[in-house]
């Protein structure tokens, strides 16, 4: 259920959400529907002119795209990265990024997490993001997470089904993506986890 009043803003060509990405990096995607998700993110990637980076830690999207559910899309990247080869594919990611304007999309904090055990993954997520921000400034490219995600009782965003916290960064951008009859809808959420914006995408 979305918070009183927010801010609505009809974005099908994405433009005014990638100018609002541009300023935020992070943007975290808070999900918790797996297709949903997915179908956000080739919409996304649809309305991005420049390359994308694609690393894929569960293996979602790019079933999507092997199955023939999601199209091809040439000007994307993927990277199917796991424990052992994933230093090797972030530095390959970092050197492109320095160079030139990338939309990179790290789908998901959950896949990440079942990658490293507690401790070594929430370093791995933190250390990431921080490093991938900092090179992307250089470049004004956009950094996109995202995580399978629910509020607990305290009305905190969880990781789910594991129950735990998100990385909490003044400078990220944290959103809510939901579906609303035959549109998807980003809430964004401020930090006292009000959504005070929602932007509106025609399906």
């Amino acid at each position: 259920m979305l918070d009183k009043n927010p801010k609505w803003i009809l974005d099908n060509d994405l433009v005014q959400l990638k100018n609002e990405f541009s300023d935020k990096n992070p943007n975290i995607i808070l999900c918790s529907k797996p297709f949903l998700k997915s179908e956000f993110l080739n919409r996304l990637i649809d309305s991005t002119t420049f390359p994308v980076i694609f690393l894929d830690f569960d293996l979602l999207y790019s079933g999507y795209v092997i199955s023939g559910m999601i199209k091809k899309n040439e000007n994307v990247k993927i990277f199917l990265s796991n424990r052992i080869n994933f230093e090797k594919d972030l530095k390959e990611i970092i050197e492109k990024i320095s160079k030139e304007k990338v939309l990179v999309i790290l789908d998901s904090f959950n896949g990440v997490y079942n990658m490293f055990d507690e401790l070594e993954s929430a370093r791995t997520i933190n250390a990431t993001i921080m490093l991938l921000s900092s090179v992307a400034r250089h470049t004004k490219s956009l950094i996109v997470a995202t995580a399978m995600a629910i509020k607990n009782d305290n009305g905190e965003w969880i990781l789910s089904p594991s129950g735990r916290h998100l990385i909490d960064s003044k400078k990220s951008g944290m959103y809510n993506l939901d579906i609303s009859e035959k549109s998807l809808v980003l809430n964004s959420i401020d930090k006292r986890l009000q959504n005070d914006k929602s932007f509106k995408i025609k399906k």
